[in-house]
């Protein structure tokens, strides 16, 4: 008997949740981040709360079910009611968290995502002054993707002034300094 598209969905949904191997739970929320990119599936992730499972999975210690989460939000937020609940579930501080990671995919799914993110009610909290930073540092990554794309992010949704704050902020800090060990 093949499953519609909602039943293969939940049973995606339920194996991540009852499997204990980490390797299966990868290929899972790999898996729901892949069918996020599809707008056909949209209404049936939000029916099973896949938003807030990818949310949740944001502060996990394995960094391949971060990137993962970060990518399925990416793939997920250019719908309205999707920004909507991100923004509603506060999921901008958790995807802010984000652009500190190691992994470069989560990275560049963070900032993205910030843009995809970002309007007029939001902006105060996606342009924060500590995100410019940021994204300042990003702009002179040798990294091409990532500058872009923090270029990008400086240009269009920041203003001057917000830039000009952030770089005289930078001139004043020992960002790069390791702290003194106890």
């Amino acid at each position: 008997m093949e499953l519609g598209r909602l039943e293969y969905l939940q049973a995606l949904v339920t194996e991540f949740q009852v499997t204990d191997s980490r390797e299966a739970k990868e290929q899972v929320l790999a898996n729901l981040a892949n069918f996020a990119y599809d707008p056909s599936n949209y209404e049936y992730l939000r029916q099973l709360q896949v938003l807030d499972l990818f949310l949740d999975m944001l502060t996990e210690d394995n960094e391949t079910l971060v990137e993962f989460a970060m990518g399925g939000l990416c793939n997920l937020c250019l719908d309205k009611t999707n920004k909507e609940y991100i923004l509603e579930a506060n999921g901008v501080e958790s995807i802010i968290n984000c652009l500190s990671s190691s992994n470069e995919e989560t990275v560049v799914s963070a900032v993205t995502t910030l843009m995809f993110l970002t309007t007029p009610r939001s902006r105060a909290q996606t342009t924060a002054l500590p995100v410019v930073e940021c994204m300042l540092r990003f702009s002179l990554s040798a990294n091409t993707r990532l500058s872009n794309l923090a270029s990008i992010f400086l240009q269009d949704y920041c203003s001057p002034p917000q830039v000009e704050e952030a770089r005289n902020l930078s001139r004043h800090t020992a960002v790069g300094i390791p702290l003194p060990k106890d």
